[in-house]
């Protein structure tokens, strides 16, 4: 808790800081408004001032990224906003930080209102996943040949070069359908030819059941693979051969 909060703390600081040094080399400029109107024009416009407030100072007034500092943004989409966004993962207090999973910064309106205004310079929507609909023993097969290699076939994330892989086991579906279509960080993106929606509902149905699975076998050790069940298998084995050769010795005295 101590530690989100400090990096909370910490962004702010950086961004009230970046922000002033932006304001004046910018000369009062202002982001490009949202594109379309409506309802969804009014909350982009919410989200432009709240934009121009907070994220401008590494993204750029134009959304065209600030070398050093923050990608641009122009095609990033909805579904990349709102992932970064809602699982907290930005806005990060060192460019060159993992941005990872944390407390959301923002408040769910203003989130709904940067993504509306984000979003509306084309991207990935946000996609529609359903886990009801997905096939449980189609979507293991799935995630293993796609997913496992980096996050474990429990999907108990791991450790890669120059990342940590998250624990993905009981994520949102909204969260992980994002991360499927923008592939953050390190991880590949699958646009929906790649991995079909009805294929995506399977591995969110494989993905919620990996957060509470069945398991058959007995001591389930944290369900983080065969490595540590080995060698918990070997340990205990070990111990009992050490106890049988105790005995020998003793009654052969």
């Amino acid at each position: 808790m101590r530690r989100g909060l400090r990096r909370v703390a910490l962004a702010a600081a950086i961004g009230c800081l970046g922000l002033a040094a932006w304001s004046a080399a910018a000369g009062g400029q202002q982001p490009p408004p949202a594109r379309g109107g409506g309802a969804a024009g009014g909350l982009a416009e919410r989200g432009r001032e709240l934009y121009a407030r907070t994220c401008a100072i590494c993204h750029g007034t134009n959304l065209r990224g600030v070398p050093g500092r923050g990608p641009r943004l122009i095609g990033a989409g909805a579904a990349a906003a709102d992932f970064y966004l809602s699982t907290g993962r930005m806005p990060i207090a060192d460019p060159s930080d993992e941005p990872e999973r944390a407390d959301p910064q923002y408040g769910r309106r203003d989130i709904d209102a940067l993504v509306a205004y984000i979003g509306s310079f084309g991207g990935p929507a946000i996609p529609r996943v359903d886990p009801a609909a997905g096939r449980l023993a189609r979507g293991k097969e799935t995630f293993t040949e796609d997913c496992a290699g980096c996050h474990q076939v429990m999907a108990r994330g791991g450790i890669v070069t120059g990342a940590l892989v998250p624990n993905v086991a009981g994520v949102p579906p909204r969260q992980l359908g994002e991360a499927v279509r923008v592939g953050p960080y390190l991880m590949p993106k699958f646009s929906a030819k790649q991995l079909p929606p009805d294929e995506l509902n399977d591995v969110a149905a494989y993905t919620r059941y990996t957060a509470d699975p069945v398991n058959r076998g007995g001591w389930a050790i944290g369900n983080i693979g065969p490595v540590p069940e080995g060698m918990v298998t070997w340990l205990l084995g070990g111990l009992v051969l050490l106890g049988v050769v105790r005995l020998l010795g003793e009654s052969a005295r």
